[in-house]
């Protein structure tokens, strides 16, 4: 039987991206994501639960994430689950990540970013 292992989460970012590299030399970016849901209870009451998500994203798309993002960012995040585990004070530990494997930036551009006009001289043609 076929087994998929896929996550998409929208979400806005917990803080800056934090890169290193490995003892083999590659670079690995990590950050938090969180991700929110909203309803109304059965008295109309709005709710809000957010769910935070360590996010592990290697490569050029690590570089990427590291000079464009920021704490705040909202960005489509599509990658796989992962569980690593570690050993605190005699006691396994473990805890679930999604290794991104692509990455969508969702802000809007400042509405006060000056557009780009350039004007031209008509200069003189030969007819």
């Amino acid at each position: 039987m076929p087994t998929l292992n896929r996550v998409q989460l929208i979400g806005r970012l917990g803080k800056d991206p934090e890169s290193k590299f490995t003892p083999t030399g590659k670079k690995v970016c990590h950050f938090s994501l969180a991700v929110s849901n909203r309803w109304k209870d059965k008295n109309g009451v709005n709710q809000e639960s957010t769910e935070w998500v360590n996010i592990e994203i290697w490569g050029r798309l690590g570089e990427v994430c590291q000079e464009y993002l920021k704490k705040g960012s909202l960005v489509f995040v599509e990658g796989r689950l992962k569980t690593d585990k570690y050993e605190d004070k005699g006691e396994m530990k473990y805890f679930t990540k999604i290794v991104a494997q692509a990455l969508q930036f969702l802000d809007k551009k400042p509405a006060d970013e000056p557009i780009l006009a350039v004007e031209e001289d008509p200069g003189e043609y030969e007819a």
